[in-house]
């Protein structure tokens, strides 16, 4: 097949297709007329959740999904020779870096050595095709005198994670640079959504925050709430991934919303949408957060969550994005944290943030 016919064809290929990255770049690819196929791990019980937008659809003739593993490169091989994707999106990984330091080995081959194995297997099969890494933030290491992080900023990675990133990375540019290929790294800072892993901080947030509303949980317990993030909308970095292969060169591009803020403004925030103010006391180990009106303790924090290396700020600037990709985030920090919480209020307390506060001030009335 030459380069012009699979160019016309639009076809994508997306690993980690189940994610929530994947579940949102395949709707917006699909929007665009692309040919998507899948890339996702087989499991006793289907991991299809974030995808039922697209499989509920009449209109899904173009989605295709495949079994595979980042670790087995025979398959690789195989499906990129089958689907002869014109884009490739990797999105794959063991992507939580407070369990990378649990399984650091696994978070190496899958997240580092697999995308060894896929510039391998395209690079082997030798069509035309745009090539997308996605890197993370963690590069960083988020130290303070780094901040704001650009595509100039040295890496210093904290966690098997950040490690194994800093693998693809480097293996993404070297492919570039010896064999011609268009590949580019996105390095993307923290990007949230109503359908982010659970075992997120931000997540974490709005589920324990729903389920306290419903009566099912007591508090909140977290770990360092001193940590800054810059926090952006999933559905707004997915068209940035896509920009990024659009272009006349292959370059690396940060994604961020250029601002930042701790955990404890994410919390205070998302308590906001519930009409309830926090009372942040003690500092630490010690601090705890209060409901400024009953004085009831909300949240605490917990040891155990703390990370044997701490990634202290990470604030992105995405003025090369913006400059020379046109792309901007589109969802604030505020419109961010209300999304989420009403999502989870709905499937969890059965209603909206709104509906909430206006039974929590006929009480108090």
């Amino acid at each position: 097949m030459g380069k012009e016919n699979i160019i016309m064809n639009k076809t994508a290929l997306i690993t980690g297709i189940t994610g929530q990255d994947g579940s949102y770049l395949a709707e917006f690819l699909l929007e665009q007329g692309y040919e998507v196929h899948g890339l996702m791990r087989r499991h006793s019980t289907e991991n299809l959740d974030r995808l039922k937008n697209i499989l509920h659809t009449a209109d899904n003739k173009k989605f295709y999904l495949h079994y595979a593993d980042m670790t087995d490169s025979s398959n690789m091989h195989r499906l990129v020779a089958e689907i002869c994707p014109s884009e490739v999106y990797n999105l794959a990984a063991q992507s939580h870096v407070g369990i990378s330091f649990e399984v650091p080995e696994y978070t190496a081959e899958a997240t580092g050595v697999g995308t060894l194995k896929l510039l391998e297997a395209l690079r082997i099969w030798g069509g035309s095709f745009r090539f997308y890494q996605a890197s993370t933030s963690e590069l960083f290491g988020g130290l303070p005198e780094t901040a704001p992080q650009s595509e100039k900023t040295p890496f210093y990675p904290k966690s098997p994670y950040g490690v194994a990133k800093l693998y693809s990375y480097w293996i993404t540019v070297n492919y570039r640079e010896s064999y011609g290929m268009y590949a580019v790294n996105g390095i993307l800072f923290n990007h949230e959504s109503p359908r982010r892993g659970e075992n997120f901080v931000t997540r974490k947030i709005t589920l324990a925050l729903s389920n306290m509303a419903a009566g099912k949980q007591e508090k909140l317990s977290l770990g360092n709430m001193d940590a800054k993030r810059d926090w952006g909308f999933a559905g707004d970095y997915v068209k940035g991934m896509w920009k990024m292969l659009q272009q006349e060169t292959p370059e690396d591009y940060v994604l961020a919303t250029g601002e930042t803020h701790t955990v404890r403004e994410f919390v205070t925030e998302a308590f906001s949408n519930l009409g309830i103010t926090v009372r942040f006391e003690g500092k630490g180990l010690e601090e705890k957060g209060y409901d400024a009106a009953t004085g009831r303790l909300l949240v605490d924090v917990d040891p155990a969550f703390y990370r044997p290396a701490e990634v202290e700020y990470l604030w992105g600037d995405p003025s090369k994005a913006r400059q020379k990709l046109g792309w901007e985030r589109e969802v604030s920090f505020k419109e961010l944290t209300a999304m989420m919480m009403d999502a989870d209020m709905r499937q969890i307390a059965g209603t909206d943030c709104a509906a909430y506060r206006q039974k929590l001030n006929e009480r108090v009335r």
